[in-house]
């Protein structure tokens, strides 16, 4: 099961270093030949756009280990040129503000300005992931996520779900201040509810291309 917002097809985006760039913010690493195909170009166009993006310094290689013996697959990912064409909400004056806030009033007014926002979007969320079951629940959680910018999405992972988030619009603020990331754990673990349990498994903080949340039943 894949709940989405938005899907990747030949219209969601009119150029095709767009999509490529799209496509490897939300799948890769990938190879060029997965590029080839996925976005019906020849494997000769795919090489061309792909070198286009290196030059550009939007994308660069990384070498995957093959398994056996054999040369190494040359994987694509973003650079930070790259994830700069996603945005960063206001990512320099908040930060500024950041600062500000902390230099006025100290780590307790920090906590407050937190906290303020944490309860605007506990209620924002109440009222958006209000669904009795909790399949629809996160899906409905990855709708206001991804409409927020984070490109969220939910996968089924056996008896878990997946709550992925390919880009973060904060990531400049939460790397200035961590209890960002902090109060959204806590707002995902209410949304849950009782009966399932978060754990965030890869944060973009450390060094992740994308964040991670494992959601498991508990009964």
């Amino acid at each position: 099961m894949n709940y989405t917002s938005k899907r990747l097809d030949n219209q969601d985006a009119p150029h095709t270093n767009e999509r490529i760039l799209y496509f490897i913010k939300t799948k890769g690493p990938v190879s060029t030949a997965t590029l080839a195909r996925t976005l019906a170009m020849t494997s000769e166009a795919a090489r061309q756009q792909v070198q286009k993006l290196v030059t550009a310094g939007l994308i660069e290689g990384r070498q995957e280990a093959q398994a056996g013996a054999g040369r190494p697959r040359q994987n694509w990912v973003l650079t930070a040129a790259g994830h700069a064409r996603f945005p960063d909400t206001h990512a320099q004056l908040t930060v500024k503000l950041i600062g500000s806030v902390r230099e006025l009033f100290g780590e307790a007014g920090l906590d407050k300005l937190i906290g303020q926002r944490e309860q605007e979007s506990r209620a924002a969320y109440a009222l958006a992931c209000n669904a009795p079951d909790l399949p629809t629940r996160l899906a409905q959680l990855a709708c206001v996520r991804d409409e927020e910018g984070y490109m969220a999405r939910v996968e089924a992972d056996g008896a878990d779900w997946l709550l992925i988030e390919d880009h973060c619009p904060i990531c400049a603020a939460a790397r200035t201040c961590q209890g960002f990331c902090r109060s959204e754990l806590q707002l995902f673990q209410e949304v849950v509810g009782p009966a399932a349990r978060i754990v965030r498994e890869q944060h973009v903080l450390s060094n992740a291309m994308r964040c991670v949340y494992r959601i498991s039943p508990l009964s």
